[in-house]
């Protein structure tokens, strides 16, 4: 039997990929998503997608989502904290399981099974250890559309931001990048894919750069 499960949805395509494999695959019921949300700007944490955005997504996903407020900055232990009482609220409503996109980084995996085990809970990674080449290569002949939302300068030239994410990137990007930002490169929004009822149209607003990355602004229509 199926267990239940929300979503840590980032708003991104790792996220929104890892809930339709989870569903494809078997694994759980999507019950709803849980995203982290920054107090002060108003916008998902680190990504920086807006609220506006992030509430088209979750309508368009058709499923509850709880959002947990943080900081900004946010100390670890008040990070930690909020997500406690979040899934308190999850375990109070019968789910006991949580779906992340990572995929494969092993000291985030670990810090995830370590916490939600300490709150009685269990994570699944329905795309752990799949080679990212062709895992984007999926994503995109899914029929998922992103943009790139946040890119580190330091690791991806500041000119893609708010490109999308599609084959041309793929062959753009400088080789030492991984194909799904997973080490921390670039983040994006979904706005398009088999996981929403239906597409969300946008527009690619201002980029700026803050707090040491590059953050393109992208405005729900």
């Amino acid at each position: 039997m199926r267990p239940k499960a929300f979503v840590s949805w980032s708003s991104g395509k790792d996220s929104a990929f890892a809930l339709c494999e989870a569903r494809r695959l078997g694994l759980a019921e999507i019950a709803g998503v849980v995203t982290t949300v920054n107090e002060r700007y108003d916008r998902v944490a680190m990504h920086g997608v807006r609220s506006e955005l992030l509430d088209r997504q979750i309508a368009a996903l058709n499923v509850p989502a709880i959002k947990v407020l943080i900081p900004s900055p946010c100390p670890n232990e008040v990070y930690e904290a909020r997500m406690a009482d979040a899934c308190a609220a999850l375990k109070a409503s019968g789910i006991y399981h949580i779906i992340f996109g990572d995929l494969f980084l092993e000291d985030i995996r670990a810090y995830r099974e370590r916490t939600l085990a300490a709150l009685g809970m269990t994570p699944i990674f329905p795309l752990w250890g799949r080679n990212t080449q062709r895992l984007a290569t999926e994503m995109i002949d899914s029929g998922l559309v992103a943009h790139l939302v946040c890119l580190d300068p330091n690791r991806t030239p500041a000119s893609l931001a708010g490109r999308r994410f599609d084959a041309a990137l793929l062959k753009e990007i400088p080789a030492h990048i991984d194909p799904c930002g997973e080490n921390g490169e670039f983040h994006t929004v979904v706005t398009q894919g088999p996981m929403f009822s239906a597409p969300i149209g946008v527009s690619i607003g201002q980029t700026v750069e803050r707090d040491g990355f590059v953050f393109t602004d992208v405005i729900p229509d």
